[in-house]
């Protein structure tokens, strides 16, 4: 069954899980965060007419990874963090990609350029006092590794980056299935009418689901063939620089009809 790209996919998963839970409260009540997300708005849309890179776009890009998360996990994969032990377990693996995926753009905040690099750093900061409280009895050393992790991944969402983990590889691909066309209206109504803001408004919706020829199937439905601008620009360089490559098959549709099969 297919997962509509949204801002309620996170809370199927969140409730699933006490861990996510906990971690999905601290993180959207903490004053520190949301002032990030809201001033990365401010800079991205208002300032430099992009789309959404704040709050709801947090929200949206959290629960695409985390439902690519579980269709990886199902298809038999293993976490990085769990095989090389920085992950106590899948749980854990998930608390890294919620993590990374809601502060993956807090680095708007401060500058559009190098803001993959400069995020990673500002959540540096916020994690040292999150992850003691959403795993209170672990040792120092082992949420220093957990907080690395998260780092790691918000860094590797620049598409130029490699992702190390399989854990930002998720993150660095769900952050490119938020390209449905409400993500584009704010700027487009500002006068911005580029081939980036078109190409958007053509996007109606993706969704997630398990492959016929991989373990994943990334359907993107649009009203012309303007939004194969999106996945050629924006979904398939996060793709090659991530460790999804040949995990994946991307499926256009076109006004209805279904197109060939990408498969990078």
């Amino acid at each position: 069954m297919a997962a509509l790209v949204g801002p309620k996919l996170v809370e199927e998963h969140i409730r699933r899980s006490k861990l996510l839970q906990v971690a999905w409260e601290k993180l959207t009540r903490d004053e520190e965060v949301e002032a990030l997300l809201r001033m990365a708005n401010i800079n991205a849309v208002a300032r430099l007419l992009y789309n959404d890179h704040g709050p709801m776009h947090a929200r949206i890009v959290a629960g695409s990874a985390l439902e690519i998360a579980d269709i990886l996990f199902q298809s038999g994969l293993l976490p990085t963090s769990v095989q090389q032990g920085t992950a106590a377990g899948l749980d854990e693996a998930r608390l890294i990609i919620l993590l990374a995926a809601y502060l993956h753009d807090i680095g708007n905040a401060l500058h559009r350029e190098n803001h993959e690099f400069a995020g990673s750093l500002m959540a540096m900061r916020i994690l040292d006092r999150l992850l003691p409280e959403i795993l209170p009895r672990e040792p120092l050393k082992r949420l220093k590794m957990l907080e690395m992790e998260v780092a790691h991944a918000i860094y590797a969402t620049h598409p130029a980056v490699e992702a190390l983990t399989l854990e930002a590889s998720i993150v660095k691909v769900a952050d490119a299935t938020d390209m449905a066309e409400g993500r584009a209206r704010y700027p487009y109504k500002r006068g911005k009418s580029d081939i980036h803001a078109i190409s958007a408004l053509s996007i109606k919706k993706v969704e997630l689901s398990r492959g016929e020829e991989k373990p994943l199937r990334i359907s993107v439905y649009m009203s012309d063939r303007a939004g194969y601008f999106q996945i050629e620009r924006v979904l398939l360089p996060k793709v090659q620089s991530s460790q999804l490559r040949g995990l994946l098959e991307i499926e256009p549709v076109v006004d209805g009809t279904r197109e060939r099969l990408i498969i990078p």
